[in-house]
């Protein structure tokens, strides 16, 4: 895929612009949205994925388009994972409802900044090095069997790490959020920070946590760098409506942690099978490919994506109903 330098300029100025829209609206009148204002964003916001997608397939051919849509999804799940810990941080932190879509927007854009910089390094190490993709392909195992024996995290689970530690030592913190800043001056008229810079402090760790899955896991999918970033930027854009959509919907996806632990082990055994298939590590195989490691075409990578998304959301579904109505049952009696 030969990206020219005026598509890539086009592509950052236009995603930048609903970006900046995005901003003047938060800016303008902070609030908590409601289901048709969420609604309609994120329908918007995945139609312009889909849209882009058939843009690809238009100028790049059905393959590369595929490779857009596969690492989309991907992204696209992992960021709502990530939403599920973005719900635990704001509840374990009290933050109010109508502060919640600032600090979401702003842990949006840290994430793009950390993404795009893992971006980056990662196009620079693969074109070097193709050794790289055994290590992001063990990566994405160890994160898998992670994940699978980690199970749902709940609030119980999540423990501050040493940065918010340190913070709350070291900085003078009001007990509340004042009017929604990082700073406020307390009744002595001394400016102290708010809660607020713990929260993003937080936020932004937690987006270099997934960061760090992220971007192996769409390298296994595509080496494009452009595909890399534009389903990064589709995958992130419309969280924070997602986030105020799904509402309690996020507690109920039980199994969300399983998916995404058999589609990162997927992905990264197949990262695995293409590397030992161009294999040129001179300890591996004498430095010579391995004959009998496929290359896994993306229409498979692309149907095991979908169809372990969707058992997975149905089965969380299923269960929370169950245990909706074996709890309903229990307090009639």
């Amino acid at each position: 895929m030969d990206v020219s330098a005026g598509v890539w300029i086009a592509t950052l100025i236009v995603l930048g612009a609903v970006l900046i829209v995005d901003l003047l609206i938060i800016g303008r009148r902070p609030h908590e949205p409601s289901i048709k204002e969420s609604s309609l964003w994120v329908t918007f916001y995945v139609a312009l994925a889909l849209v882009f997608g058939v843009g690809v397939w238009l100028t790049s051919g059905g393959t590369i388009a595929g490779e857009f849509y596969a690492g989309w999804l991907t992204e696209y799940s992992l960021s709502v994972d990530n939403l599920f810990i973005f719900v635990i941080i704001m509840s374990r932190f009290a933050v109010p409802r109508k502060y919640q879509q600032e600090v979401l927007l702003i842990g949006i854009i840290l994430a793009l900044v950390m993404r795009g910089g893992f971006i980056a390094a990662g196009a620079a190490l693969i074109s070097q090095f193709a050794w790289v993709f055994y290590i992001f392909g063990a990566f994405l195992i160890y994160t898998a069997i992670g994940l699978a024996r980690q199970g749902e995290m709940d609030e119980a689970d999540y423990k501050e790490n040493v940065l918010i530690r340190y913070a709350r030592r070291a900085l003078r913190v009001s007990p509340d959020y004042g009017n929604g800043r990082f700073t406020t001056v307390n009744g002595d008229g001394r400016r102290m920070f708010t809660p607020l810079l713990l929260v993003m402090i937080a936020i932004g760790t937690t987006d270099l946590i997934f960061a760090l899955d992220s971007i192996p896991a769409i390298f296994g999918i595509t080496e494009e760098p452009y595909l890399v970033f534009t389903a990064n930027v589709f995958a992130l854009m419309g969280l924070r409506q997602l986030y105020f959509l799904l509402g309690g919907l996020l507690q109920r996806l039980v199994y969300l942690s399983m998916g995404l632990a058999v589609i990162l082990g997927f992905i990264g055994v197949k990262l695995v099978l293409e590397a030992l298939a161009d294999n040129n590590v001179p300890f591996i195989n004498g430095g010579e490919h391995v004959g009998w490691a496929p290359h896994i075409p993306i229409w498979l990578s692309l149907t095991v994506i979908i169809g372990t998304l969707l058992v997975a959301t149905v089965a969380s579904l299923v269960k929370s109903s169950r245990e909706a109505k074996k709890e309903l049952v229990g307090a009639e009696r």
